[in-house]
């Protein structure tokens, strides 16, 4: 456990590994059983945050997870497709999981899966409506980290002001999952910063918003050619990310994944990047429930909900938590 958890923290890490040794590992059960966590008043009070936070986090030696999320693209729309050369070059040169689905209803739209991949549950969500309307109270990796003393950033391109709580052209807030949840709005009036801020310096934990264009997603204005747009743009940005000296050090994992894929199946891509990982596909089931469960223990955090009983990222890929 990192020396930075304050005591009250410990607490809770302390309880998680209880839950994670009663539940073992496996694959995730459906997510709409845990119960819907936005009921009012919130059951959190928000986190502390530094007095006057910067958009350049404190240096911070231990593990750090960065998550960047394209949209609405099936493994074999991605994996295979010439319009994408790069992120194919990046699965056969890292790592790519095989058999990866978002774990949730294919008929329910992208919001349902940022949810999922940051708090273990759906909270019951199948819409894409904006926070006034999902006013999220239950816990999430945002507010652990918070918690344990250390710095996120959620990086949104085309972000209309800080922690903008409806779309506005490219900028989707569906895709911003920081936004939905109350016991992180103050720090995510600090802490959701243009994709310019995206350097070398990073927090603990990262989650990467392109904007409409450059997650595939798709918007009026934006190239026909979504994967290719999504390709380019990804192959701007992650030769800066995997240059610097959290990836040069084993210290940084990059995830690229997608929200979801069609409307029929969630079979979706999942690239991991580590300068640890070369030439590796993983053949087993996984799903966001399994990336939470990495992202939490890396940074030595408690299991969240689906987290808890999902097979982990790590282990399938050899990255383990030391």
């Amino acid at each position: 456990m990192s020396s930075r958890l304050c005591k009250s923290a410990l607490a809770g890490l302390l309880a998680g590994m209880a839950l994670v040794a009663a539940c073992g590992s496996g694959s995730a059960p459906p997510v709409h059983a845990s119960p819907p966590v936005h009921a009012s008043p919130p059951v959190h009070a928000s986190p502390p945050v530094h007095a006057s936070p910067s958009e350049t986090p404190a240096p911070d030696a231990g593990r750090k997870v960065m998550i960047i999320a394209e949209e609405n693209h099936g493994y074999d729309q991605i994996i295979g497709n010439p319009h994408a050369p790069y992120l194919n070059r990046l699965a056969a040169d890292y790592g790519t999981a095989v058999d990866y689905d978002a774990g949730y209803p294919a008929h329910c739209p992208s919001l349902a899966a940022y949810i999922l991949m940051t708090s273990g549950t759906t909270a019951g969500i199948c819409d894409d409506k904006d926070p006034k309307v999902h006013p999220l109270t239950g816990d999430n990796i945002f507010h652990q980290v918070s918690a344990s003393g250390r710095e996120w950033r959620d990086y949104a391109e085309a972000e209309p002001g800080p922690c903008a709580l409806t779309g506005h052209g490219r900028y989707l807030v569906r895709h911003v999952p920081a936004a939905y949840y109350l016991d992180v709005r103050a720090a995510c009036r600090h802490w959701t910063v243009p994709i310019a801020a995206l350097h070398d310096s990073l927090p603990a934990f990262s989650f990467v918003s392109p904007d409409a264009c450059h997650d595939m997603h798709g918007a009026a204005g934006c190239s026909p050619d979504l994967v290719g747009a999504g390709d380019r743009w990804l192959q701007t940005w992650l030769p800066q990310i995997m240059a610097g000296p959290d990836y040069r050090s084993g210290r940084l994992t990059i995830v690229v994944t997608w929200d979801e894929g069609t409307s029929t199946s969630n079979h979706i891509p999942t690239l991991v990047m580590s300068s640890k990982l070369r030439h590796i596909a993983v053949n087993r089931p996984l799903n966001h429930c399994s990336l939470l469960r990495f992202t939490e223990e890396q940074l030595h955090l408690p299991l969240l909900r689906c987290a808890a009983v999902a097979r982990s990222l790590g282990p399938s890929f050899g990255l383990g938590t030391a």
